[in-house]
């Protein structure tokens, strides 16, 4: 445990009561300070104590251990820095065991943590050619998974020639159980619409395609200046600007990671997190007259006539997803095996018709 703690200059930049609990048991030493990581680079992180910036290294030991359980420090994670005065090398130590992080798999199929320690998500979505309902639901289980709360962020409002249909889209394909907001992330009145959220001590992380104007609405909340594409003319899109997670202070008190836009979004989920994720599906089906309703096509689905179509096309693809990080390799060997002789077989089949 810390010798001593500013509560009121790390408050600033996120610290909340759930995080000084987990703090009990670390293995700190005298003189070690409490700080947060707010950029991580190649060979040293950035971190901030409250009230200014410092550049530090992956203690050894740390490093060995993060890489041990699969893991490395992130945006949003809190350590315990140590050394740095006349001089010396600034360290961070010991990382405290996160409240919550959002992880995803990569593209070989590993865990990628993105950031630790969120209260809020807003997910970033043009309001205009950007609009995709089917990646929402991803995002939508992402954040759902860290149990982090999400806020729907249509940007580009003023582009956009019916902002309000938009919104009551999402309503309705979320059954209504998700903050939805229009917004100009040019225009200050946003930051106002958002300020239920940006209470001090809040951490947000803006998440979303590439383009959404998620850097933008940072520069707005935080005061930064961070470059910012402008839109391109043919589809409303915006330039990728963000190349590197960041966390900045916001003027409310609140703190907000700025992150890229991700390529590719495979969820980190087996089937019953899904499930629990997709509350509303398997509310429904013990409702359904088939024990096994898969919600498809079977008569008396209890789920088909109140669930929009658009949200179950997206609970069966990222079920199938899931079935296909749990299969072992010998599963997919045997899989592989079974359609080659599938098609072995229509082949001799097809020649067999041709005589």
């Amino acid at each position: 445990m810390f010798d001593t703690i500013d509560f009121h200059a790390l408050r600033r930049i996120g610290l909340t009561q759930g995080l000084v609990a987990q703090m009990f048991n670390l293995q700190t030493e005298p003189g070690d300070r409490l700080m947060r990581v707010i950029e991580v680079h190649r060979d040293r992180v950035q971190l901030h104590d409250g009230d200014r910036e410092h550049v530090a290294q992956v203690w050894p030991t740390l490093r060995m251990a993060l890489q041990m359980q699969g893991e490395v420090l992130v945006v949003g994670d809190w350590v315990a820095a140590r050394g740095g005065e006349a001089g010396e090398a600034l360290w961070a130590a010991v990382r405290v065991p996160p409240v919550n992080h959002l992880v995803r798999r990569n593209g070989s199929g590993l865990r990628q943590t993105l950031v630790s320690n969120v209260d809020t998500a807003l997910l970033v979505m043009g309001a205009g050619q950007d609009f995709n309902l089917r990646r929402l639901d991803r995002y939508l289980a992402l954040v759902r998974l860290a149990q982090v709360a999400p806020v729907v962020v249509l940007s580009k409002a003023d582009l956009c020639t019916d902002p309000r249909a938009r919104v009551e889209a999402v309503r309705h394909h979320t059954g209504g159980r998700v903050d939805v907001l229009a917004l100009n992330g040019l225009d200050r009145s946003s930051a106002d619409a958002l300020g239920p959220w940006l209470g001090e001590g809040q951490t947000l992380v803006l998440l979303g395609s590439s383009g959404a104007g998620k850097s933008t609405l940072t520069n707005l909340l935080s005061g930064a200046s961070q470059d910012t594409g402008g839109v391109r003319r043919g589809d409303e899109h915006g330039r990728h600007t963000t190349t590197a997670r960041s966390l900045h202070r916001c003027i409310s008190g609140a703190c907000i990671i700025d992150t890229p836009g991700l390529r590719g979004l495979q969820l980190d989920a087996d089937e019953a997190q899904l499930d629990e994720v997709f509350d509303d599906i398997s509310r429904l089906a013990p409702m359904c007259r088939f024990r096994d309703c898969q919600h498809e096509d079977e008569p008396g689905c209890a789920v088909r006539p109140i669930v929009p179509a658009g949200r179950l096309l997206s609970y069966h693809k990222l079920q199938r997803e899931a079935q296909r990080h749990e299969q072992t390799i010998f599963d997919r060997h045997k899989l592989l095996s079974e359609w080659k002789a599938r098609g072995k077989s229509a082949r001799v089949v097809a020649r067999l018709k041709r005589g």
